[in-house]
């Protein structure tokens, strides 16, 4: 069960969430979360920062946050508010200040490169007059530097570097920025909650807030706890692990049940070719995917102007949990899955997804448990959904599951795809469908470069899990969502699957 990248980052996030799930299944985390800190802090010397003191106040910030608790609460408060099944009204995704305090803050410096020549190019492209001649050397001025970046681009030496901190370059909608205690800033306005800052963080200083904890109390409680499965899964987990593997996995957790989200992609797929037939070009020219959680609030937050475009069919996820609790009331349901966002659309339809996991946390939930994958029996599985409702998980593979649903239902009709796979690549796309200059009707939008199986909450390399998800699709009995009888059934019964 190998993560992509086991960083020391990555490392230090497991040991904590994994202690933390034993010690809730246990029923102990009161009493006993102020031990979690001897796994990380040795009283020997500082491991990772400065200091004990401070190494310290990372892990109860990190701590808190995965117990979805304020930062500013004492581990036992914390852990007393987690038990009481209590989440804290605070954004998915959080800067742990105590942990972010070595990124540089001057976007621009001159280096060594510099020849002090005779043209001073960059002291006269300086709107601001900031750059000036020091020890043979330029030297810029910060109190007056506006960051243009007009010195580095003529400095024919290259001599001027431009230096962001990761979390600010991967941000492909410019939602953080250094705040002026050199801290970084998340701005809720403009963050789409994709998680690319938190894997880019090379301190770990950015993290998700987790339910672990309060999913757990509904399992000890007795309550009727759904996991709805990713259709991103059988990629995850390893070549050697078999599918009936994990589902069994996750009852011995305790979960009542396990639903494929896949199913409800064979759902969505029905009614989102229905929608394209019905609206395109007539109503509108294109019509985006609603698949992707962080895709949808890139339109809803920077292209609001194009919101109607939007498909109105709900997520996978939704329509998995509507099925769920239309014929259980009393059900909790549990997404699991590699996506972070899905914990933001979870939030917005709180009473229809209670939850949201990523597959890190399963994971830490199995050591947590002591259940061990391989030595898991195989109880045999057979996957209720068809084989593009499982290749859901890819890129590319909700456009070939609506086009094969559409060529069913209409084979006049043409749908003229256009997948784009990250935040940055699809802001792109849908510029470019504004300005008409691609011709496509249909754009799959994924904020994650291979689609879900490149989640930030996952385990595997991209690669690796495409393979793994691509020779799980092939075993479907159904092929395509028109050929899921069962599906096409459930979709009349529940009804109305239109909004998000």
């Amino acid at each position: 069960m190998a993560i992509s990248q086991t960083t020391e980052v990555v490392r230090i996030r497991s040991q904590v969430l994994e202690e933390i799930t034993k010690m809730a299944y246990e029923n102990r985390l009161e009493k006993d979360i102020v031990n979690v800190r001897d796994i990380i802090v040795s009283e020997e010397g500082p491991r990772y920062r400065c200091c004990i003191h401070k190494e310290k106040a990372v892990l109860r910030q990190r701590i808190n946050l995965t117990l979805s608790q304020s930062l500013k609460l004492s581990q036992e408060e914390a852990a007393a508010a987690a038990m009481a099944g209590k989440v804290e009204d605070m954004p998915l995704i959080t800067v742990m200040p105590e942990a972010c305090d070595q990124c540089p803050i001057d976007k621009y410096l001159v280096t060594d490169a510099c020849r002090n020549c005779l043209a001073h190019n960059c002291i006269h492209s300086c709107p601001k007059a900031a750059i000036m001649v020091v020890q043979n050397r330029a030297y810029i001025d910060k109190s007056r530097c506006v960051e243009c970046g007009l010195c580095k681009k003529s400095c024919q030496y290259g001599a001027i570097i431009e230096i962001s901190r990761p979390c600010e370059r991967v941000c492909a909608v410019k939602a953080i920025v250094a705040g002026g205690d050199r801290k970084a800033v998340i701005d809720q306005k403009k963050c789409v909650e994709c998680g690319s800052c938190r894997e880019a963080c090379p301190f770990g200083a950015i993290g998700d807030s987790s339910a672990v904890v309060q999913v757990i109390q509904h399992i000890l409680n007795g309550k009727q706890v759904y996991a709805m499965l990713a259709p991103a899964f059988a990629g995850h987990f390893g070549p050697k692990t078999k599918p009936g593997q994990i589902v069994e996995a996750i009852k011995q957790l305790g979960f009542y049940a396990v639903q494929e989200v896949a199913y409800g992609a064979d759902i969505v797929t029905l009614n989102e070719a229905k929608e394209f037939l019905a609206t395109v070009p007539e109503q509108r020219p294109f019509m985006t995917s609603s698949c992707c959680p962080a895709f949808v609030t890139m339109i809803e937050k920077h292209f609001s102007d194009i919101k109607d475009r939007i498909s109105s069919t709900v997520s996978p996820m939704l329509a998995t949990a509507r099925l769920i609790k239309a014929n259980n009331p009393a059900a909790v349901t549990v997404f699991i899955g590699p996506c972070i966002a899905k914990k933001a659309e979870a939030r917005k339809h709180a009473g229809l997804v209670d939850y949201a996991l990523t597959f890190e946390e399963l994971t830490a939930m199995f050591t947590g448990k002591g259940i061990e994958l391989d030595l898991v029996p195989d109880k045999g599985f057979e996957s209720a959904a068809s084989g593009t409702g499982n290749g859901f998980a890819c890129a590319g593979g909700l456009v070939k599951a609506v086009q094969s649903a559409v060529a069913g239902l209409d084979p006049a009709a043409v749908v003229k795809p256009l997948n784009a796979e990250g935040i940055e690549n699809c802001a792109e796309a849908v510029q470019q469908l504004q300005a008409g200059k691609v011709e496509a009707n249909f754009l799959e939008g994924m904020s994650c470069y291979g689609g879900c199986i490149g989640g930030p909450g996952g385990l595997a390399n991209v690669r690796v899990a495409k393979k793994l998800v691509d020779n799980f699709t092939q075993k479907s009995a159904a092929a395509t969502a028109l050929d899921n009888e069962s599906a096409a059934i459930d979709n009349e019964k529940i009804g109305h699957w239109h909004c998000r």
